[in-house]
């Protein structure tokens, strides 16, 4: 249900479930983790692409059928499990991009959000409609989505479980970038390219501080960053960058 595909250095996680739009049950949570622990340990792997199989659908949200049998105690569980899991992609030292390729709702925008930046393709559509069948997101829909986009815009999507398009998913900044459905993967690609052009290093460290500053006061924030600027010139890494800048030539870094 989770399929691994690895061109050079960027990984691609596709979820495989087409015929239920992707929906997020319970084994293919285990299967998706799985998959994102081989990639963030596997140190040939600089940048991750999170996606849906088809193009119908990234992933339409969890398995309704599976959780109307759940009692409380394994909707907790269940619950616990998405959560570690996109805890897992946001906290993840190697970039994470978000493909989305079709609808991206309940479950499949939380796990959306979880990653580090969003392309979108024109027939992608966003929502968190828990509501409408009388319960609310459980995997991080009422934190992230709030960070993202506000709390107005957030509460609207979160109280109405209104579906929203990609343009309006760009407009209040859910999404990073929009293309047509054939350019969508293309365009990860690019992107995932140009940041492999960098030190791996000064990329996982950016993504710390970012993760660790937020939501703090920003003399907080501030400290964090200037620490992980005195870490970031004791590598190789920063030496190779400085020199090759003085000396007009392309940098080899090494991650170290």
């Amino acid at each position: 249900m989770v399929q691994l595909n690895i061109n050079e250095s960027v990984a691609v996680i596709e979820v495989n479930r087409p015929k239920h739009l992707n929906a997020l049950s319970s084994e293919l949570l285990n299967q998706l983790e799985e998959k994102i622990d081989l990639t963030i340990k596997d140190e040939k792997i600089r940048v991750i692409i999170l996606t849906g199989s088809g193009e119908k659908a990234f992933i339409a949200g969890a398995d309704i059928l599976e959780m109307k049998d759940m009692s409380p105690q394994k909707a907790l569980e269940y619950s616990r499990k998405g959560q570690y899991l996109t805890q897992k992609i946001e906290n993840s030292i190697k970039p994470v991009i978000a493909a989305i390729n079709g609808f991206a709702l309940g479950g499949g925008c939380e796990f959306a959000m979880a990653c580090h930046f969003r392309y979108a393709s024109e027939n992608a559509r966003f929502g968190q409609p828990e509501v409408g069948i009388g319960l609310i997101p459980g995997f991080g829909g009422t934190q992230r989505l709030r960070s993202l986009v506000g709390k107005g815009h957030a509460s609207e999507l979160l109280l109405s479980g209104k579906i929203i398009d990609a343009q309006e998913a760009l407009r209040i900044g859910l999404v990073n970038k929009v293309f047509k459905i054939d350019k969508l993967k293309k365009e990860c690609m690019e992107i995932a390219k140009k940041i492999n052009y960098n030190s791996p290093l000064a990329v996982s460290y950016t993504i710390k501080a970012q993760n660790l500053g937020e939501n703090k006061p920003i003399e907080e924030g501030l400290e964090i960053e200037a620490s992980y600027f005195k870490k970031i010139f004791k590598t190789v890494d920063s030496k190779e960058g400085l020199s090759a800048f003085k000396e007009k030539r392309k940098p080899r870094f090494i991650g170290k």
